[in-house]
C-alpha cells in the first residue's frame, strides 16, 4: 500500500483477554501492512513495561508509549469525574503519528485483510479521507443526532496526514457542548468529529463483524477482520440465557482463539 502508515493502539487495565487480543491484533496488523509501517501501543494506567508483559511476544517493531496524564485541553471541560467511563483517555494524545495516515485500532479488533475503505483510503490519495467502522445497532450517546441514521463504531478508526482531530472535536462540542458521561457519548464525539464536511469511507460489518455471542452482535468473524466486542470487560453485570454473560462472553472467545491465532501467524498455544 503506496500512503505512509502508521497504526496505533491505547490499551488500558482491560482483562486478561483483551491483552491476549492486542497481541494478536498487533501480530496480525504487522503481518497485513507490513514492516514498513510505524506501530505504537499507547498505554493508561500503567508502565509500558507491566502492559507488555501482560500482552506477551510482539514484533521488534511496536513502540510502547506512556499516554499523557492529562487528556487534551479540549475534551477537559467535557469530561465528567470517570472520564467517560474511562474510555476518554483513547484521545490521549489526539495522534501518534500526524505526518502519517493513522489507523486507531480497538485492542479487540483483528484485522487479517484490509476492508475496501482502509484500502482506498491508502490508495487513493484523497487528502481529506477518513475511515469509520459500521455497527449492527446505533450507539453513539448523547451525540447520536450528529452522527447520521446508520450505526457506526469507533474501534476502527482513519485519518489523513495533517488531519487536526482536535480542531474537529472542538467543533462538535461547539455544536453540542455536552459532558461526556459514558463509552456511548466518547464514540459518538468521535463519530460526529469523522463525519464534518463529508461522510467518512466506511468498513462494513460484512468485512469486520462486530463478533460475540450476544444478538443482535454477529457470531462469526467476516471477511477481514472481527472486533470482539464486550471482550475487555473484567465482568458483564448481566445473564444470558440463564448463564453469567461474562463466562458466555469469554467462551465464545476460546472458540474462535485458535483460528485468530492462526490468522496472525501465530502458534496456536
Amino acid at each position: 500500500m503506496p500512503a505512509r502508515l502508521g497504526v496505533r493502539w491505547t490499551i488500558g487495565d482491560v482483562s486478561p483477554a483483551g491483552f491476549e487480543a492486542l497481541q494478536i491484533s498487533v501480530a496480525s496488523a504487522v503481518r497485513l501492512f507490513g514492516r514498513e509501517t510505524a506501530y505504537a501501543v499507547v498505554v493508561n494506567g500503567m508502565s509500558p513495561a507491566e502492559a507488555a508483559r501482560r500482552t506477551g511476544d510482539v514484533p521488534d517493531e511496536v513502540a510502547w508509549l506512556s499516554a499523557p496524564k492529562l487528556p487534551p485541553d479540549v475534551l477537559a471541560p467535557y469530561l465528567g469525574a470517570g472520564m467517560a467511563e474511562g474510555t476518554a483517555w483513547k484521545f490521549a494524545p489526539l495522534h501518534v503519528f500526524p505526518d502519517r495516515h493513522e489507523l486507531a485500532l480497538d485492542n479487540d479488533v483483528i484485522l487479517w485483510e484490509a476492508p475496501e475503505a482502509v484500502r482506498r483510503w491508502l490508495e487513493e490519495g484523497d487528502p481529506h479521507a477518513r475511515v469509520i467502522a459500521a455497527d449492527v445497532k446505533p450507539a453513539h450517546g448523547r451525540f447520536a443526532d450528529l452522527c447520521g441514521p446508520e450505526p457506526r463504531n469507533s474501534g476502527i478508526r482513519g485519518t489523513p496526514p495533517g488531519f487536526d482531530l482536535g480542531e474537529a472535536l472542538g467543533r462538535v462540542l461547539a455544536m453540542k457542548p455536552e459532558v461526556l458521561h459514558s463509552e456511548l457519548d466518547e464514540q459518538g464525539l468521535q463519530i460526529a468529529a469523522l463525519s464534518l464536511d463529508r461522510p467518512p469511507l466506511v468498513v462494513t460489518t460484512e468485512e469486520v463483524s462486530i463478533c460475540s455471542p450476544f444478538h443482535p452482535h454477529q457470531p462469526q468473524p467476516g471477511r477481514c477482520g472481527a472486533h470482539f466486542v464486550g471482550l475487555n470487560a473484567r465482568d458483564l453485570p448481566w445473564r444470558w440465557y440463564d448463564r453469567p454473560a461474562t463466562e458466555v462472553r469469554l467462551e465464545h472467545w476460546r472458540d474462535l482463539l485458535p483460528e485468530m491465532r492462526r490468522r496472525a501467524g501465530l502458534s496456536a498455544a
